[in-house]
């Protein structure tokens, strides 16, 4: 037999041995893939963090008893490039899943999601609290990032910030999630609830921002669905007469703290935001306004209103002239104390 020859047996020897090598490979990884850790259905929730490398996500699967070997459910997913795919979250996985399985679940995000219901009227720092008390995300982290002027604009918002741009809804959120995809989901509900106004704001002769402004100061004076078109006119008509808005809501956030109690010291004091020392509208919104508040201003009432001051009832008592607003505020005052010292008796 010629040297040749030998070679070539060789060669094929060892391509064969290579071939029945991957073939062994390549079953071996589909048996794992395809095998549950066990057959006792014992479901657990996983929670996979932000930045969370695949290595730490096989060691957590194992040690939660949802793989049975982490190298190599690591080698696959490094194979498939899966590092960079999987989504943080929560997730209710169990050992009765295959491999194959676990990992499309990780990489879809089909994690456990929790209602959060953001209330009409609430601030950027009051959503903060909210999502941080409810583990959706971090408190700073939410207020750095939503009150960066570059990421406004990104959205194609010309203000300072995001506040008045989070609408106010009830969402499922994932816990732990990054403070950035909170914010994109919130301000995209806020794009798709106003997408149907994009005429009426035109028609409206004023900017998204302006509309947004004034939402969200007619959201702070009032709960009343039926009053606010009637608010909305007020302000609007005070505007057109070159009037000063004297709302207490944006004194109130133009203040580094408030104790509850609005003080003539406190609407006196000049900030950006305090409508009774600027002219027009303050530099923007000063909470997150509801689709009722804004198509309160696209769709004001039509009056010759110009004030309007609480009846204690959760209504307001409508004014064209300072004289009939000065006689409106002296009676409900008057019942307002009234009731007060009837509750200190009694």
């Amino acid at each position: 037999m010629s040297l040749i020859e030998n070679k070539k047996r060789f060669f094929l020897f060892c391509t064969g041995l290579i071939f029945l090598l991957a073939v062994f490979l390549v079953m071996g990884f589909g048996y794992y893939l395809m095998s549950p850790a066990q057959k006792i259905d014992d479901q657990r929730v996983v929670q996979i963090r932000e930045g969370t490398t695949l290595r730490e996500v096989a060691v957590n699967l194992e040690r939660n008893g949802i793989i049975k070997n982490r190298s190599v459910f690591l080698l696959w997913g490094r194979c498939m490039g899966y590092g960079r795919a999987i989504k943080a979250g929560e997730y209710l996985l169990s050992p009765t899943m295959s491999p194959l399985r676990v990992f499309g679940v990780l990489i879809r995000g089909v994690g456990i999601t929790y209602p959060v219901t953001i209330p009409e009227g609430y601030n950027r720092k009051q959503i903060a609290r909210l999502l941080d008390e409810k583990g959706i995300t971090d408190r700073k982290a939410f207020l750095r990032i939503s009150s960066d002027a570059e990421v406004a604009r990104k959205y194609g918002i010309s203000g300072q910030d995001l506040e008045g741009y989070l609408y106010p809804d009830t969402y499922r959120f994932r816990h732990g999630m990054d403070a950035r995809k909170v914010i994109d989901v919130m301000v995209r509900r806020f794009r798709e609830v106003l997408a149907p106004y994009k005429k009426s704001i035109k028609k409206s002769h004023l900017s998204l921002e302006q509309v947004v402004t004034l939402a969200s100061i007619v959201e702070k004076e009032t709960g009343s669905t039926e009053e606010r078109p009637k608010i909305a006119s007020v302000f609007l008509n005070r505007l057109r007469k070159k009037m000063r808005l004297e709302s207490d809501p944006t004194v109130i956030y133009g203040l580094a703290s408030f104790s509850g109690n609005l003080t003539r010291k406190d609407l006196e004091r000049p900030t950006r935001y305090n409508t009774y020392t600027i002219k027009g509208l303050p530099p923007g919104p000063i909470a997150s306004p509801g689709i009722e508040a804004i198509k309160a201003v696209l769709f004001p009432a039509r009056s010759d209103y110009l004030y309007f001051v609480s009846k204690n009832d959760g209504t307001h008592h409508f004014s064209t002239t300072l004289e009939e607003h000065n006689r409106a505020v002296t009676r409900y005052q008057k019942r307002r104390h009234a009731r007060e010292k009837r509750e200190r008796q009694g």
